[in-house]
This record gives C-alpha cells, structure tokens and sequence, in this order.
C-alpha cells in the first residue's frame, strides 16, 4: 500500500511540475467554456433589414417599428426599388427584406388584401427559417392587436408551452454537449499523453518490470488525473449555473457522481489509446481522431441522433458522450433522479469497465 501510495504521490509531482499540462488542464476548460457559451447559439438576435415600402403608410411604419423593437432584427436599410434587393443580398449582410405592397393600409381596412412579402437569404437555412417564423409570428400579433380576436364557430384554438427551456435559449442546449466534449477531450487527451510520454522516454519499461502489477500502475496513473477531472468538472458547472444560468433542477450530488463516472471512462479511453500508441504525438493524434468528430456529430449535441441513418445510429451507441449529454440534460433542466438515467449509467460503467480490461491486457502483454 505504502508503494502505490508514492506511485500516486509521483504522479501529483509530475503533473504539478509540468506549467503546460496545468495550462491544459485548467486554463483551456474555463476558456471553452465561456468561449462556447456565449458564441454557439441558435438564437437569432440582431439580424440585418431592408425594407421596401411601397405603401409609407402608418400601417407599414407600425408594422416595421415592432419588428425592429422586437429585438430580433436591425434595420440596416430602406430600399427605393425593387432591383435594390438583389444587390442588396449579395452584399452579405441582409439576412431578410420585407416588401410592402402598395395602398397597404387601405386594402388593410376594407380587408381586400393587404400583400407583405418575405425575402430571406437562404443560404443558411436555419437562419433563414427561423427569421420568417419570428417575422410572421411578429407581423400576425400586430394584425391581432389591430382587428381584435374574432370569436367563429368550431374555431380551433392551439395553446402551446415551452417544457424544460421556455426562453428557448441556445445555451441550454449547447452548454452540456460542450461540457462533455471538454470533460472528455481533457481527460481522455491528457492520460494518453502522460502515459505515452513515459513509453517514450522508457520508463515504462522500468514500471512494468517493478513489483506493482499492471492493474495498479494504471489505478495509479488515473487517480491524480481523475482527482483532476473531477475539479474541471466542477467548475464547469458552477460556470454553467453562475455565468449562464442554466439551472440544477436535479440533485447536484447525483449530477457529481455521473461526472465521476464519465470522467473515469474518459481516463480508461485515454489509458487504452495509450497502449497502441509509442509516442506524445502518435497519442495525441490518436486522441483527437478517435474524438473529435465522433463526439461533435454522433453525439447528439450539434445533430439529432434521430434524424441519421440506422447505421450511423448504431454506431452512436459506442460513443460515450452520447449517454453523459443524455444524464446531464436530464439532471440539470428535467430535475430528474436515478431511475430515469440508470440504463446511461450502467452504459458508461460498462464502457469504462470495457476499456480498463484492454489496457490491462496490453499491458501484461507488453510484461510478457
């Protein structure tokens, strides 16, 4: 015991040693971040205008004013003509146009037709999409205001309610992806490299001929970094909490433990990448392929798993990041409790067990 005890003590001294490794280790987490939080968003605030009113009438200035005030949209400028929207567009910076017919407010009134057409740039048609819904929803509300809710016969009425995210904000649903990506690139990137430095450099070699045995090497080559991990994940969600508001609904000891559990399979990954890897830089490549893409499009953050093809979402299954978005998602914005993440748990606990039996058997049989 005494002996694992200084393995372990070494390993502290190691990383504390090494000003790069803390700068990873610390700085980078608290830099992403805050540096996803505030600029992945699918919110639309402050898109860019034209106008062409070729009415200028107090309906049409009404009309525009609330979509400016809305504070979804500037207004950036107003067109005299038709053959200003195209050029307008290939300017780049117009991201919609709002043309109003002529004798708008009269046609408004005596309910012959008042026309308003919507140019958006599609291009990126999210944005695109998402600009017409908010001006549509905009343009009806002012035409509620202005004629009054008629009460008809067998009239269909829809109310809808926003569960889990009613501000629709893009930070509660990018945050817990990015807090994965970051939990896991770190701990996963960071234990393969320490592990293939000493590969390097041949103490390795040193370690597997000495009187601990592979199983406790690796406990004692994840333990400072797991204690590590776990510090970056808890300051990751304080600043998830204090700096974006994304609330705790669930229990924070639970949502804790699941962070301990993903971090130890992202250690276990990053021993086992170690075992096939010889150098710093063989593993740090490795790392970041077997990652990187992996864990941005099969994960769910970015793309609905659903909407992949079969195959792609089988092999998501095997992607840990997978099932940890899935448990933090439901502890921190649907406050729910163990039952409803225990088929993800026992996943990752499997995962974990998974890996740690690979690097083990590498391990012997490098001893053999």
């Amino acid at each position: 015991m005494i002996v694992f005890l200084t393995f372990v003590k070494k390993e502290f001294y190691h990383i504390f040693r090494d000003r790069r490794t803390l700068t990873i280790m610390f700085g980078m987490p608290v830099i992403q971040i805050i540096l996803f939080g505030f600029a992945i968003t699918n919110e639309i605030k402050d898109a860019h205008i034209a106008v062409f009113d070729q009415s200028k009438d107090e309906s049409t200035q009404q009309i525009t004013q609330k979509l400016v005030s809305s504070g979804y949209f500037l207004m950036e400028k107003e067109l005299s003509s038709a053959e200003e929207l195209e050029k307008t567009f290939r300017e780049g910076t117009t991201k919609l146009a709002i043309v109003y017919g002529p004798n708008f407010q009269e046609g408004f009134r005596r309910g012959s037709g008042a026309d308003i057409q919507l140019i958006a740039d599609a291009s990126d048609p999210n944005t695109a999409n998402a600009l017409i819904s908010y001006s549509t929803a905009i343009i009806r509300g002012w035409q509620a205001d202005k004629i009054g809710v008629k009460e008809l016969p067998l009239t269909i009425k829809t109310e809808y309610q926003m569960k889990y995210n009613p501000e629709l904000k893009g930070v509660f649903l990018f945050l817990p992806g990015v807090m994965t990506m970051i939990l896991m690139m770190v701990s996963t990137l960071m234990t393969s490299i320490a592990v293939a430095r000493e590969k390097e450099l041949g103490t390795m070699e040193v370690l597997l001929v000495s009187p601990l045995n592979p199983t406790v090497i690796i406990i004692g080559k994840v333990i400072p970094y797991l204690a590590l991990g776990m510090i970056n994940a808890g300051v990751i969600v304080l600043l998830s909490y204090l700096v974006f508001g994304i609330p705790i609904l669930g229990s924070p000891l639970l949502l804790m433990l699941m962070c301990l559990l993903f971090v130890v399979t992202s250690l276990a990954m990053g021993i086992m990448i170690s075992t096939f890897a010889n150098s710093q830089q063989t593993a740090m490549l490795f790392s970041l392929s077997i990652l990187m893409l992996p864990t941005i499009l099969l994960s769910g953050h970015i793309f609905p798993i659903e909407n992949m093809p079969v195959l792609l979402q089988v092999i998501s299954n095997i992607v840990p990041a997978k099932w940890f978005i899935i448990i933090v998602k439901d502890i921190m914005l649907k406050g729910s409790g163990f039952g409803a993440i225990w088929r993800e748990s026992v996943v990752l606990f499997g995962m974990a067990l998974a890996f740690i039996t690979v690097s083990i058997f590498r391990f012997r049989v490098r001893l053999e």
